[in-house]
Protein backbone atom coordinates (compact mmCIF):
# COMPACT_ATOMS: atom_id res chain seq x y z
CA UNK A 1 0.00 0.00 0.00
CA UNK A 2 2.92 2.25 1.07
CA UNK A 3 4.75 1.64 -2.13
CA UNK A 4 1.89 2.30 -4.46
CA UNK A 5 1.59 5.62 -3.02
CA UNK A 6 5.16 6.80 -3.42
CA UNK A 7 4.48 8.24 -7.32
CA UNK A 8 2.21 10.62 -5.57
CA UNK A 9 4.65 12.07 -3.59
CA UNK A 10 7.59 11.97 -6.11
CA UNK A 11 8.75 15.58 -8.03
CA UNK A 12 6.33 16.68 -10.67
CA UNK A 13 7.45 15.01 -13.98
CA UNK A 14 8.86 17.60 -16.19
CA UNK A 15 7.84 17.84 -19.75
CA UNK A 16 10.71 16.30 -20.59
CA UNK A 17 10.71 13.44 -18.71
CA UNK A 18 7.07 12.79 -19.74
CA UNK A 19 8.15 12.41 -22.86
CA UNK A 20 10.72 10.31 -22.36
CA UNK A 21 8.39 7.69 -20.51
CA UNK A 22 5.91 8.39 -23.29
CA UNK A 23 8.41 7.25 -25.59
CA UNK A 24 9.45 3.67 -24.08
CA UNK A 25 6.05 3.31 -23.36
CA UNK A 26 4.67 3.72 -27.03
CA UNK A 27 7.83 1.61 -28.74
CA UNK A 28 7.03 -1.27 -26.01
CA UNK A 29 3.85 -1.52 -27.36
CA UNK A 30 2.12 -0.22 -24.02
CA UNK A 31 0.95 3.40 -25.03
CA UNK A 32 -3.04 3.63 -25.43
CA UNK A 33 -5.01 4.61 -28.33
CA UNK A 34 -5.44 8.67 -28.04
CA UNK A 35 -3.89 8.30 -24.70
CA UNK A 36 -1.59 11.30 -25.18
CA UNK A 37 1.48 11.86 -23.33
CA UNK A 38 1.77 9.91 -20.27
CA UNK A 39 1.90 13.15 -17.47
CA UNK A 40 1.72 10.33 -14.28
CA UNK A 41 5.24 8.65 -13.39
CA UNK A 42 5.03 4.95 -13.59
CA UNK A 43 4.38 2.53 -10.98
CA UNK A 44 5.47 -1.34 -12.18
CA UNK A 45 4.96 -4.11 -9.38
CA UNK A 46 5.97 -7.49 -11.22
CA UNK A 47 5.28 -11.02 -9.64
CA UNK A 48 8.01 -12.78 -8.59
CA UNK A 49 7.72 -15.74 -11.29
CA UNK A 50 8.49 -13.35 -13.92
CA UNK A 51 11.72 -13.68 -16.20
CA UNK A 52 14.78 -12.42 -16.96
CA UNK A 53 13.31 -11.07 -20.28
CA UNK A 54 10.33 -9.57 -19.25
CA UNK A 55 12.37 -7.74 -16.40
CA UNK A 56 15.42 -6.77 -18.39
CA UNK A 57 14.02 -6.55 -21.94
CA UNK A 58 14.25 -8.77 -24.58
CA UNK A 59 12.58 -10.53 -27.45
CA UNK A 60 13.65 -11.06 -31.25
CA UNK A 61 13.43 -7.42 -31.67
CA UNK A 62 14.36 -6.37 -28.66
CA UNK A 63 11.33 -4.67 -26.35
CA UNK A 64 11.56 -2.53 -22.75
CA UNK A 65 11.49 -4.50 -19.71
CA UNK A 66 9.65 -3.99 -16.74
CA UNK A 67 12.99 -1.52 -15.43
CA UNK A 68 12.52 0.26 -18.38
CA UNK A 69 8.88 0.70 -18.08
CA UNK A 70 9.67 2.04 -14.61
CA UNK A 71 11.82 4.57 -16.10
CA UNK A 72 11.55 7.92 -13.94
CA UNK A 73 8.79 6.01 -11.56
CA UNK A 74 8.70 3.10 -9.20
CA UNK A 75 10.18 -0.37 -9.90
CA UNK A 76 8.05 -2.72 -6.56
CA UNK A 77 9.54 -6.35 -6.10
CA UNK A 78 6.88 -7.42 -3.22
CA UNK A 79 8.46 -11.01 -0.97
CA UNK A 80 11.99 -9.80 -2.49
CA UNK A 81 13.58 -13.48 -1.42
CA UNK A 82 11.15 -14.82 -4.24
CA UNK A 83 12.32 -13.81 -6.86
CA UNK A 84 14.73 -16.13 -8.05
CA UNK A 85 18.22 -15.25 -7.39
CA UNK A 86 19.67 -14.44 -10.87
CA UNK A 87 17.46 -11.75 -11.94
CA UNK A 88 18.18 -10.07 -8.65
CA UNK A 89 21.63 -10.31 -10.03
CA UNK A 90 20.49 -8.74 -13.37
CA UNK A 91 19.69 -5.53 -11.33
CA UNK A 92 22.77 -4.37 -10.13
CA UNK A 93 24.42 -2.70 -13.14
CA UNK A 94 21.19 -1.11 -14.50
CA UNK A 95 20.48 0.32 -10.41
CA UNK A 96 23.78 1.54 -10.82
CA UNK A 97 24.34 2.68 -14.57
CA UNK A 98 20.54 3.82 -15.42
CA UNK A 99 20.68 2.76 -18.96
CA UNK A 100 20.21 -1.25 -19.86
CA UNK A 101 22.10 -2.58 -23.21
CA UNK A 102 20.20 -5.82 -24.62
CA UNK A 103 22.23 -7.15 -27.46
CA UNK A 104 20.90 -9.51 -30.05
CA UNK A 105 22.40 -10.98 -33.41
CA UNK A 106 21.75 -8.29 -35.65
CA UNK A 107 20.61 -5.38 -33.30
CA UNK A 108 21.80 -4.12 -29.58
CA UNK A 109 19.86 -1.54 -28.22
CA UNK A 110 19.98 0.52 -25.11
CA UNK A 111 17.31 1.65 -22.86
CA UNK A 112 17.09 4.29 -20.32
CA UNK A 113 16.08 2.52 -16.39
CA UNK A 114 16.77 5.45 -14.22
CA UNK A 115 14.10 4.30 -11.73
CA UNK A 116 12.97 3.91 -7.83
CA UNK A 117 13.70 0.68 -6.78
CA UNK A 118 11.84 -0.46 -4.03
CA UNK A 119 11.65 -3.71 -2.55
CA UNK A 120 9.77 -5.64 0.87
CA UNK A 121 10.10 -8.36 2.60
CA UNK A 122 9.53 -11.01 5.41
CA UNK A 123 12.43 -11.51 7.70
CA UNK A 124 12.46 -15.15 7.65
CA UNK A 125 10.60 -17.72 5.38
CA UNK A 126 8.01 -18.05 8.38
CA UNK A 127 7.51 -13.99 8.91
CA UNK A 128 8.69 -13.56 12.44
CA UNK A 129 11.92 -13.34 13.13
CA UNK A 130 13.65 -10.84 15.59
CA UNK A 131 9.47 -9.92 16.91
CA UNK A 132 8.62 -9.79 20.76
CA UNK A 133 5.45 -11.03 19.75
CA UNK A 134 5.88 -13.89 18.33
CA UNK A 135 8.51 -16.77 18.06
CA UNK A 136 10.12 -17.31 14.82
CA UNK A 137 10.39 -21.27 14.10
CA UNK A 138 13.05 -20.94 11.25
CA UNK A 139 16.28 -22.68 11.91
CA UNK A 140 19.35 -20.98 11.15
CA UNK A 141 20.18 -22.74 8.43
CA UNK A 142 16.72 -21.79 6.91
CA UNK A 143 16.95 -18.29 7.70
CA UNK A 144 20.82 -17.92 5.72
CA UNK A 145 19.13 -19.60 2.65
CA UNK A 146 15.98 -17.21 2.67
CA UNK A 147 18.34 -13.98 2.89
CA UNK A 148 20.82 -15.50 0.86
CA UNK A 149 18.97 -15.11 -1.92
CA UNK A 150 19.80 -11.35 -1.68
CA UNK A 151 23.61 -10.58 -2.21
CA UNK A 152 25.56 -8.18 -0.10
CA UNK A 153 25.96 -6.36 -3.67
CA UNK A 154 22.41 -5.63 -4.41
CA UNK A 155 21.32 -4.79 -0.63
CA UNK A 156 24.38 -1.94 -1.35
CA UNK A 157 22.76 -0.48 -3.76
CA UNK A 158 19.45 0.25 -2.13
CA UNK A 159 19.78 3.63 -0.18
CA UNK A 160 17.21 3.27 2.58
CA UNK A 161 16.26 0.06 4.49
CA UNK A 162 13.49 0.45 6.72
CA UNK A 163 11.89 -2.38 9.37
CA UNK A 164 8.37 -2.18 9.92
CA UNK A 165 7.03 -3.37 13.29
CA UNK A 166 3.64 -5.00 13.41
CA UNK A 167 0.75 -2.54 13.94
CA UNK A 168 -1.16 -2.19 17.11
CA UNK A 169 -4.32 -2.32 17.82
CA UNK A 170 -4.98 1.00 19.30
CA UNK A 171 -2.54 2.29 16.36
CA UNK A 172 -5.28 1.11 13.92
CA UNK A 173 -8.17 3.36 16.12
CA UNK A 174 -5.76 6.26 16.01
CA UNK A 175 -8.08 9.10 14.64
CA UNK A 176 -5.40 11.64 14.44
CA UNK A 177 -4.97 13.41 11.22
CA UNK A 178 -1.94 12.44 8.88
CA UNK A 179 -0.65 14.15 6.04
CA UNK A 180 -1.77 14.08 2.79
CA UNK A 181 0.45 13.12 -0.43
CA UNK A 182 -0.32 16.72 -1.53
CA UNK A 183 1.70 18.29 1.52
CA UNK A 184 4.17 16.04 1.05
CA UNK A 185 4.53 16.21 -2.52
CA UNK A 186 5.51 20.06 -1.67
CA UNK A 187 7.99 19.10 0.58
CA UNK A 188 9.61 17.28 -1.81
CA UNK A 189 8.79 19.84 -4.68
CA UNK A 190 10.59 22.59 -2.68
CA UNK A 191 13.75 19.82 -1.85
CA UNK A 192 14.12 19.03 -5.72
CA UNK A 193 14.05 22.88 -6.54
CA UNK A 194 16.68 23.19 -4.69
CA UNK A 195 18.97 20.52 -5.73
CA UNK A 196 18.39 21.94 -9.39
CA UNK A 197 19.48 25.24 -8.71
CA UNK A 198 22.47 23.59 -6.72
CA UNK A 199 23.35 21.64 -9.80
CA UNK A 200 22.04 23.53 -12.22
CA UNK A 201 25.58 23.93 -14.47
CA UNK A 202 26.34 20.34 -13.64
CA UNK A 203 24.26 18.04 -15.54
CA UNK A 204 22.98 16.60 -12.12
CA UNK A 205 18.90 16.77 -11.00
CA UNK A 206 19.22 15.33 -8.04
CA UNK A 207 21.41 14.30 -4.50
CA UNK A 208 21.26 10.41 -5.91
CA UNK A 209 23.33 11.21 -9.32
CA UNK A 210 26.37 13.20 -7.38
CA UNK A 211 29.82 11.34 -8.00
CA UNK A 212 32.62 10.62 -5.71
CA UNK A 213 34.16 14.24 -6.53
CA UNK A 214 30.66 16.10 -5.94
CA UNK A 215 30.03 14.58 -2.80
CA UNK A 216 33.12 15.41 -1.56
CA UNK A 217 31.88 19.20 -2.96
CA UNK A 218 28.22 19.00 -1.83
CA UNK A 219 27.81 17.01 1.27
CA UNK A 220 30.52 18.32 3.82
CA UNK A 221 30.27 17.77 7.81
CA UNK A 222 31.67 19.37 10.62
CA UNK A 223 34.52 17.25 13.01
CA UNK A 224 31.40 15.96 15.29
CA UNK A 225 29.25 14.68 11.81
CA UNK A 226 32.55 13.19 10.92
CA UNK A 227 33.27 11.47 13.81
CA UNK A 228 29.63 10.09 14.17
CA UNK A 229 29.82 7.95 11.03
CA UNK A 230 33.23 7.16 11.45
CA UNK A 231 31.98 5.18 14.56
CA UNK A 232 28.75 3.66 12.28
CA UNK A 233 30.81 2.70 9.53
CA UNK A 234 33.30 0.64 11.52
CA UNK A 235 30.38 -0.52 14.07
CA UNK A 236 27.90 -1.54 10.72
CA UNK A 237 30.94 -2.53 8.53
CA UNK A 238 29.67 -0.31 5.37
CA UNK A 239 31.02 -0.63 2.24
CA UNK A 240 32.43 2.16 0.36
CA UNK A 241 28.95 2.58 -1.38
CA UNK A 242 26.90 2.37 1.49
CA UNK A 243 28.99 5.36 3.28
CA UNK A 244 28.24 7.41 0.09
CA UNK A 245 24.49 6.58 0.53
CA UNK A 246 24.34 7.85 3.89
CA UNK A 247 25.92 10.99 3.03
CA UNK A 248 23.64 11.40 -0.34
CA UNK A 249 20.31 10.57 2.43
CA UNK A 250 21.89 12.94 4.73
CA UNK A 251 22.18 15.99 2.16
CA UNK A 252 18.29 15.50 0.71
CA UNK A 253 17.36 15.23 4.12
CA UNK A 254 19.05 18.38 5.12
CA UNK A 255 17.13 19.51 1.54
CA UNK A 256 13.57 18.73 3.07
CA UNK A 257 14.44 21.18 5.76
CA UNK A 258 15.22 23.84 4.06
CA UNK A 259 19.06 23.56 5.69
CA UNK A 260 22.17 25.14 3.83
CA UNK A 261 24.82 22.46 5.06
CA UNK A 262 24.07 18.76 6.80
CA UNK A 263 24.07 18.59 10.57
CA UNK A 264 24.59 15.95 12.96
CA UNK A 265 21.22 15.20 13.02
CA UNK A 266 20.63 14.82 9.33
CA UNK A 267 23.85 12.06 9.70
CA UNK A 268 22.34 10.00 12.71
CA UNK A 269 18.43 9.80 10.63
CA UNK A 270 20.41 8.26 7.29
CA UNK A 271 22.66 5.92 9.29
CA UNK A 272 19.33 4.52 10.99
CA UNK A 273 18.19 3.89 7.32
CA UNK A 274 20.82 1.30 7.17
CA UNK A 275 19.04 -0.85 9.51
CA UNK A 276 19.75 -4.42 7.62
CA UNK A 277 23.25 -3.68 7.41
CA UNK A 278 23.60 -4.60 11.23
CA UNK A 279 20.62 -6.96 11.79
CA UNK A 280 21.62 -9.19 8.74
CA UNK A 281 25.23 -8.28 7.89
CA UNK A 282 26.33 -11.85 8.67
CA UNK A 283 23.09 -13.46 6.88
CA UNK A 284 23.59 -11.54 3.61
Amino acid sequence: MMAKRLPTILPDLSFKEALEITKIYSVAGELKKDSGIIMNRPFRNPHHSITASSIIGGGKIPKPGEISLAHLGVLFLDELPEFNKKILELLREPLEDKTVTISRLNCSLTYPCNFMFVASMNPCPCGYYGMIEKQCTCSELAIKNYLGKISGPLLDRIDIHIEVKPVKYENLNNKNPEETSEVIRKRVNNARKIQQKRYENLKVYSNAELMPKLIEKYCKLDDESKKILNVAFEKLGLSARAYTKVLKVARTIADLEGKTNIEKEHIIEAIGYRSLDKKYGEKF
